[in-house]
């Protein structure tokens, strides 16, 4: 059985914990609706399973709690910003605010930020763009740590790199969030803790064999994911993983090459205009045209209809939405040892469905 809370009210309490934690209220309120968005779209991983996390980085110092970013580099259309280790979904959302304001005016705008701390889900913050009729890519690496191995290669050099797309439709918006590795490294984390096995052999152990134990993550010598493409053309996933490191670290000017020691990010967040270029409705037009080609293309007999990125994760915002958002099992648990510990009421669930 899984705990549904009411969703404003779930977001209300993660809000008052991270206050109660130091956050500045601003930054408390984003960090919480970004977080809640995440379980909403069913990205249970990248939601309020982070907060207890976020809430002992805070208590520990290492995410700061207060102040602003500094820009160290601007033209018209470009910033680049030391993100002091903020909340990084506070930043990715100041990001997204000023990269709209430069497209607006430019037909694009880029902010690299780098020293963010933890960005959560990335597809938590796509609609705030599709809904403007903008385009937003973001992607975002971890200098600090390494977890995905080379393709060819046994040690791990680089994280599961994430790229995230949204963008408007004439029928809603495609939304898509993927990493550039086979899984990530919450899941791994997840299914190691509850001593799971991953569906397929996702990651390699130390001398190189495919495996679907999580523990291999964990154990010594470690082992590492596999990019997507696997054993047998994880060169794609590979090339695309680096890419995003340079576009990220590579752009920020800080990285690996300095070697920071605690959890964070290097980001690159892009906002595009489309009535900038093209047009906007000959945009819709031929993203739409598209979209329409996918969901109404002939299936084999017996398998669903074609979904197009983002549908199920909309699917499941309007249901959560409407009947509370499901919490891991182990999250409401968490949460409830914080709320005692910073003095914040707990809110009621709402009710227990199956799984």
């Amino acid at each position: 059985m899984t705990d549904t809370f009411e969703a404003n009210a779930i977001t209300r309490f993660s809000t008052r914990l991270l206050e109660a934690a130091g956050l500045d209220s601003d930054k408390a309120r984003t960090v919480a609706e970004v977080l809640v968005e995440g379980d909403l779209m069913g990205h249970t991983t990248h939601g309020l399973q982070l907060l207890a996390p976020y809430l002992g980085e805070l208590q520990a110092g290492r995410m700061c709690a207060t102040g602003e970013v500094e820009v160290v580099a601007e033209r018209a259309a470009v910033q680049t910003w030391d993100g002091r280790y903020l909340p990084g979904p506070w930043l990715i959302v100041e990001a997204m605010n000023a990269a709209t304001t430069m497209a607006r005016n430019c037909g694009t705008g880029t902010v690299v930020i780098r020293r963010s701390h933890h960005i959560a889900c990335l597809a938590a913050y796509l609609k705030r763009a599709t809904d403007q009729d903008l385009v937003v890519v973001i992607e975002s690496s971890d200098p600090a740590t390494a977890s995905v191995s080379p393709h060819g290669g046994l040690r791990a050099t680089h994280t599961p790199n994430p790229i995230a797309v949204g963008y408007p439709t004439h029928s809603g918006p495609v939304l898509l969030d993927v990493s550039t590795s086979i899984t990530t490294n919450g899941m791994a984390g997840r299914l190691n803790k509850q001593q799971g096995r991953f569906p397929h052999s996702w990651l390699k152990d130390a001398q190189g064999h495919a495996t679907d134990d999580p523990g291999a993550l964990f154990q010594e010598p470690k082992g590492s994911i596999m990019p997507i493409g696997g054993l047998d053309h994880g060169h794609k996933g590979y090339a695309l993983g680096l890419m995003v490191e340079a576009l990220t670290s590579g752009l920020g000017g800080f990285g690996r090459v300095q070697a920071p020691t605690q959890w964070g990010a290097a980001v690159m967040v892009q906002i595009i205009d489309p009535a900038a270029f093209g047009g906007l409705d000959a945009f819709k037009q031929e993203t739409g045209a598209l979209v329409d080609a996918c969901r109404t293309n002939p299936v084999a007999e017996g398998c669903s209809a074609v979904r197009t990125p983002g549908e199920r994760g909309l699917a499941l915002h309007e249901r959560y939405s409407r009947d509370g958002v499901p919490l891991p099992d182990g999250v409401p648990q968490a949460l409830q040892e914080w709320a005692e510990r910073l003095d914040v009421p707990f809110p009621a669930a709402r009710a227990s469905n199956p799984r």
